[in-house]
């Protein structure tokens, strides 16, 4: 039917027990060599001035389930799913590693398993999917999905595992236990243990979000160490709709990211990421419309979706902050030309990706809303004014007072280390710091601000020279000999501040005040009571927020000659494919009894009522009422819209019963390899009475038409989602359908049918 329950869990890259973790001789030996900025071509300034997508594309042709950290070297490390990394390899490897001095030019520096390494419950030949990697508890932890274990010979016995290491590229040593063992399944099976997503809150506690649409997503607390789960979990978004989660904190606000529709459906794919957020990391999460990501008519707002151009499927996100302070989404997602790795069929070819990420009105957005970049783009900070390693000595032009020296590649001493001038105007600056034997150790800002991570009492705290203050406690436990990350912005008279275990998102303490005056002058590293350690100091100037998105499709005059008010019997522009005389229009509307029948696949059993659009752009709207109630499973009863060339390429956009679910699904059917194929794109949440728009545009390039789609709960506000695409030289008619299973008996009322230019 085109919908996913129990089968083909979206993490997976082409069946349960195809992967190995076997590494690959095909490709080049790993390059272990020293990266820095001046390794890679750079602008004015010391860093690329553009980037384009994928990211990956000079070290791997697929990449799925990206993260991206920053290491204690200052480098960036990326990490993928279990899968042959080039096209023709034919070989997995066992979570393959990149690194990058600029988060553009990346290089392959091995595998983070070997050959057949493999914690003692996992099953011989279990993959390693959908890595999380995270600074707990002072060393580096790997959460992974395990996707065979020896709980069941039947195979399906999804876990999560860990490893941890001393360095982002290892050695990696696999934890003992699983941190989330096997669950079985109320309904049989195995629940989808999978796509693990650590965070670790102001209290100092871990959770751990994990997985998917069999089981929906849920959160554990962990131990101190990050490697058991403890207490019950809670559940925090519905089965049947979403996987890959990743949550952050963002204003005192906790944003749970999640994906949504299949991962894997090649030139069909139409997964995208979609978000809901909470006063607590347990939830519950609820969308911008104040809808619940656990309620049957589930909430989410979309984040990221397609847009028209090459990328299609494009979810399973993580997320870094540059030096600016810009936040980015790092994703995958699959060339529309080049959906599989090799065969059709086969493995789907999901690179990396790596795109803007802003904050509008309190809610995260993709490039203002753009969504999947293809072509040259700004890109990330990686260098600033200042940009300090310490990788051999103190610099000549620091000034100091107490006792520094450079140890472990790290500034360590007493007093303070003053760098020349370098702040004025807006600005980033950051460090990593290690508190040490230090009762506080910190940063001044010229002589205008300080802020400091008082040791002693146990806050974070910050300071204006005029005698502001303002002060957060630290976490209980919070342990100073364990690296910390420190960063301060400066805009306008407003200073914040935050402290965190690795810049991902999951802030131990944050502190903001108004200050005195502009903060001018140098910077300084600064330890009372004893020493501290800092390295990876850097100022940048401070990113410019996006305060706006971009404009959404607006229906504006209504196309009267190719609209239906349905009062008075069909007029006579409709025309139907299979015919259903049950289909009747009365009291100013056309009720259409839900027929048992479809589209997908090579069935082709469904009527479809059809009209001829308008050329060039337009709008078109209905109206439909369709009572599908909520929990039970009435697969997959639905009534829309659609966009229709021929039985084997439509894209249908409906309110739609999923299992327990009630989802508005925008599914799309291409013929390619000799075959028809079936995918779809969440746009929104339903009502029994769901607005449903298709918003149409030819490409000027291309001469491609694409239709955007949009739904709204009370005709007024619209969620906007995904596009699909049809080829030039087909001339797509929009109708409706009301199809998907008779029982029970449902009838759709369709109000009308209206274009707009």
């Amino acid at each position: 039917m085109g919908h996913l329950r129990r089968g083909g869990a979206c993490s997976a890259v082409l069946g349960l027990l195809l992967a190995t973790t076997a590494s690959a001789p095909a490709l080049a030996a790993p390059d272990d060599r020293p990266l820095r900025p001046a390794d890679t071509p750079t602008a004015s300034g010391g860093q690329p001035a553009r980037y384009a997508n994928p990211l990956s594309a000079s070290f791997a042709d697929t990449f799925a389930d990206p993260v991206i950290v920053r290491g204690p070297d200052g480098l960036w490390y990326a990490y993928g799913t279990t899968d042959p990394l080039r096209e023709g390899e034919k070989t997995f490897h066992g979570i393959p590693m990149a690194r990058s001095a600029d988060l553009v030019d990346w290089t392959y520096v091995g595998d983070a398993f070997t050959p057949g390494q493999r914690p003692a419950y996992a099953a011989e030949g279990a993959g390693f999917w959908a890595p999380d990697v995270r600074w707990v508890d002072g060393r580096w932890v790997m959460y992974v999905t395990v996707t065979d274990t020896t709980v069941s010979p039947d195979g399906g016995d999804f876990a999560v595992g860990a490893a941890t290491a001393p360095s982002p590229t290892g050695p990696w040593t696999f934890v003992d236990e699983p941190v989330v063992a096997p669950r079985p399944g109320g309904g049989g099976g195995w629940l989808w243990t999978i796509d693990p997503s650590q965070f670790t809150d102001v209290d100092g506690r871990h959770y751990l979000y994990y997985g998917s649409y069999y089981g929906g997503v849920s959160v554990t607390e962990l131990t101190a160490d990050g490697l058991r789960a403890v207490g019950e979990p809670t559940p925090v978004a519905i089965d049947n709709k979403f996987e890959g989660s990743y949550v952050l904190r963002h204003d005192g606000w906790y944003y749970l990211f999640a994906s949504t529709a299949n991962c894997c459906a090649g030139p069909a794919t139409g997964y995208s990421v979609h978000v809901g957020r909470s006063r607590s990391p347990r939830g519950p999460f609820v969308d911008a419309d104040g809808i619940s990501l656990t309620a049957s008519r589930a909430g989410g707002t979309p984040v990221l979706t397609q847009n028209g151009n090459r990328w299609i499927g494009v979810g399973h996100n993580g997320f870094l902050t540059d030096l600016s302070g810009q936040d980015w989404i790092v994703y995958h997602g699959i060339d529309r030309a080049d959906p599989y790795l090799d065969e059709p069929f086969g493995i789907n070819e999901r690179p990396m990706l790596i795109d803007r990420l802003d904050w509008v009105g309190g809610w995260p957005v993709v490039n203002a809303g753009a969504g999947p970049s293809d072509g040259d783009r700004p890109a990330p900070v990686t260098t600033g004014k200042l940009d300090e390693r310490f990788d051999r000595a103190l610099p000549a032009d620091w000034r100091r007072t107490g006792d520094w020296r450079v140890t472990g590649g790290a500034a360590t001493g007493s007093g303070t280390l003053t760098s020349r001038p370098v702040l004025g105007g807006d600005v980033r600056v950051e460090t990593d710091l290690r508190p040490a034997d230090a009762d506080t150790a910190g940063l001044t800002l010229g002589d205008r601000a300080d802020v400091r991570v008082d040791v002693t009492a146990g806050r974070l705290v910050a300071r204006t020279a005029g005698g502001r203050t303002a002060v957060a406690p630290l976490p209980a436990g919070f342990d100073p000999t364990h690296r910390h990350h420190l960063a301060v912005e400066v805009r306008g008279d407003r200073l914040t501040a935050d402290l965190s275990p690795a810049r991902l998102g999951d802030q131990l303490a944050e502190v903001s005040l108004r200050l005195d005056r502009p903060v001018t002058g140098p910077l300084g590293l600064a330890a009372t009571g004893g020493t501290a350690g800092f390295d990876n100091v850097s100022v940048a100037r401070l990113h410019r927020p996006v305060r706006q998105t971009v404009p959404e499709p607006r229906a504006g005059g209504l196309l009267k000659r190719y609209s239906d008010e349905f009062s008075d019997g069909l007029d006579a522009g409709w025309e139907w494919v299979r015919a259903d005389p049950a289909a009747t229009v009365r009291d100013g509307a056309l009720h259409w009894p839900v027929q048992s029948a479809d589209l997908t696949g090579t069935g082709n059993t469904a009527g479809v009522l059809l009209r001829d659009a308008p050329t060039g752009n337009y709008v078109v709207e209905t109206k439909v009422t369709l009572d599908l109630g909520e929990e039970t499973v009435r697969n997959y009863q639905q009534a829309g819209l659609v966009a229709y060339v021929d039985d084997d390429r439509f894209a249908r956009l409906s309110q739609v019963a999923i299992w327990n679910t009630r989802q508005v699904e925008y599914g799309y059917e291409l013929p390619f390899a000799g075959q028809p194929v079936y995918g779809g794109n969440i746009v929104g949440t339903p009502a029994t009475t769901t607005w449903l728009r298709l918003a149409h545009r030819v490409d000027p390039a291309t001469g491609e038409h694409e239709f955007r789609a949009g739904s709204s709960r009370d005709g007024r506000t619209w969620t906007w989602g995904g596009v699909w695409t049809f080829p030039a030289d087909t001339t797509p008619r929009i109708g409706l359908v009301a199809h998907g299973g008779a029982e029970p008996a449902v009838t759709a009322r369709f109000d009308y049918l209206r274009f707009h230019r």
